[in-house]
């Protein structure tokens, strides 16, 4: 047996033993993480902090699908676990660059009642320890200590009231939680709502999003449920690879502000039962990880979704043999296909990938995308040169995905030819275009990828959008304002997903538009009812338009989001619901 089936049979006996709830949310991705909830990664943030803008802010979740009337055993961080908080800066450097961990300690200040709150007393009374690496993990420093955790959101009698804590309200417990760390980083650790919205009743009826004969109801499958959200928030002077702060950047894509994310959750391999609880030993083991949204969920199939959860991203290209084909020929696109299975998905029905792009280039399930340009003089000098990044966007044929959802997960996207907006490339999406996006960070990981460089869109904008790099590339392929040349300029949203992750961002819907092929079509390669050789047709053809108009009918969070750090909205209150 090896040490890797050892270790996920350890994981799986111990998980066992923790499961203790029912928790109806889609971030069960995957069998064993969903008997261990405290250890579950939900969501992953990072954004340039729109009231701050010489910061980032990583939002880490944790513990899915909270009930605030959950007692009396309210969810709360659980002791014997890591929970990380994973930068990549350089990849001239193996492995992290800065890492931040927190452990969690509880404490029943009065054991002699069944409530959690009473008398001015806290039973799961909850702190924390945060350290820091900054060299991969070799040594740790503490930089804050007694870290304050505020108490779940129970409800008057029990927050304000005189009979519990007397606080004057929740808001003040979650201001009084905002620590700083020796080091100069913001940081929350609490409750707070679950910030992600999507309709998991109808992603999960095998597709059935937006719902069909449904009378037009949809429903927010994690509206009015709780979190726990680490919250840190950091000068981009200490993100930045060589210590420069966003001053020095060269231009508003400038590639050595691009960082990659991660979080994780670890637990001791072995757990003891006895008669007074349970004793955790043995190795640390990586039991949950989280970089972009959705991988583990509806990209990687059930039968590897454990084995995903126990590696890092830095064993990612290693067992690319496992992993790659599912972003290569991603199952959801069979489902986008009306020579696959297209019909069987009428939700789907507006969300076509290009099957004769330019008339040329055929990116469905199994075919060879751009693998006939493999290399030709036609691709020298782009990105999909071998002689510029290997075979990581061009890998082999009869993989089409490969030179872009992969890229997307995987290595960032380069402000290089084809990457680039299709204005400005008369007709040939090999041709340098109008740049937009520089995330690239090449380590071949699945990462969250954000370039701190690019300018906050503002939240009161008018053409603020939940879409993101979508809204921005339409504005650059359509609005005059940006796409009169191919200059790069800011374009509001280009700090949107997957140039980072705002808590507003629709990721549900950009990645059913994505696996679509929109990126493909942003960049020139049109969808199959345009007419390469028409040059006075417009590429704004009713497929695109189908895409673009796509929507699951959930577009935005149930509680508004605060205009401050930690910006996540206040957990919801067990007695409101």
């Amino acid at each position: 047996m090896n040490y890797r089936t050892r270790l996920l049979g350890a994981w799986f006996a111990m998980g066992t033993l923790l499961a203790t709830t029912a928790w109806g949310s889609s971030h069960r991705e995957a069998p064993l993480i969903a008997n261990d909830p405290l250890a579950d990664n939900t969501d992953l943030y990072c954004f340039r902090s729109p009231d701050d803008p010489n910061t980032i802010t990583i939002i880490a979740n944790y513990i899915p699908a909270q009930l605030a009337f959950g007692g009396p055993n309210y969810a709360s961080f659980g002791e014997g676990i890591r929970y990380e908080i994973h930068i990549d800066n350089n990849t001239a450097t193996m492995g992290d660059d800065v890492t931040y961990r927190f452990t969690f300690t509880k404490t029943n200040q009065d054991p002699t009642t069944f409530f959690n709150i009473r008398l001015g007393q806290q039973n799961l009374l909850t702190m924390y320890t945060m350290e820091k690496s900054t060299d991969g993990g070799a040594t740790w420093n503490t930089v804050l200590s007694n870290g304050i955790v505020p108490p779940p959101n129970i409800g008057a009698r029990s927050i304000e009231g005189a009979a519990g804590l007397g606080a004057g309200s929740y808001e003040e417990l979650i201001t009084a939680a905002i620590m700083t760390a020796s080091t100069g980083e913001t940081v929350f650790c609490g409750p707070s709502d679950d910030p992600f919205f999507v309709d998991l009743g109808g992603i999960f009826d095998l597709g059935d999003s937006p719902r069909q004969n449904s009378g037009g109801i949809v429903r927010d499958g994690l509206a009015r449920t709780n979190v726990h959200s680490i919250c840190i928030k950091i000068p981009i002077s200490m993100l930045q690879k060589d210590g420069l702060g966003v001053d020095m950047a060269a231009n508003i894509l400038d590639p050595d502000f691009v960082i990659g994310v991660w979080a994780s959750a670890s637990r001791p391999a072995m757990r003891t039962l006895d008669a007074n609880g349970y004793t955790d030993s043995g190795d640390w083991v990586q039991v949950s990880r989280l970089g972009m949204p959705l991988t583990n969920e509806a990209v990687v199939p059930i039968g590897s979704k454990d084995l995903w959860n126990a590696l890092t991203p830095y064993q990612d290209l290693a067992n690319i043999a496992t992993f790659g084909n599912y972003f290569y020929n991603p199952e959801l696109a069979l489902y986008m296909d009306d020579d696959q299975f297209g019909g069987a998905v009428p939700a789907f029905a507006g969300l076509r990938i290009q099957r004769a792009s330019l008339q040329g280039f055929d990116f469905g399930n199994g075919q060879s995308g751009l693998w006939s340009l493999k290399n030709t003089p036609s691709v020298a000098g782009t990105a999909l040169d071998d002689a510029i990044f290997g075979t990581l966007l061009l890998p082999a044929d009869n993989s089409p995905r490969s030179v872009d959802l992969w890229p997307i997960f995987h290595t960032g996207v380069p402000n290089l030819a084809p990457y680039q907006l299709a204005t400005g490339k008369m007709g040939n999406p090999l041709a340098s275009g109008k740049p937009f996006i520089n995330n690239f960070l090449p380590n071949g990981g699945d990462m969250l990828r954000l370039n701190m460089a690019v300018p906050v869109t503002s939240r009161t904008d008018p053409a603020f959008s939940s879409e993101g790099i979508v809204a921005a590339a339409v504005a650059g392929l359509t609005d005059p304002m940006y796409a009169s040349d191919a200059t790069l300029q800011f374009i509001p949203n280009m700090d949107g997903f997957p140039n980072g992750r705002r808590l507003e961002d629709d990721v549900t819907r950009i990645e059913l538009q994505a696996v679509g092929g929109v990126a493909l079509a942003a960049i020139g390669l049109w969808y199959d009812d345009y007419n390469a050789s028409n040059a006075n047709q417009s590429p704004v053809t009713n497929q695109l338009v189908n895409v673009l108009q796509y929507s699951t009918g959930v577009e935005g969070n149930d509680a508004a989001f605060k205009t401050t750090f930690p910006y996540v909205a206040s957990p919801w209150r067990g007695t409101d619901i």
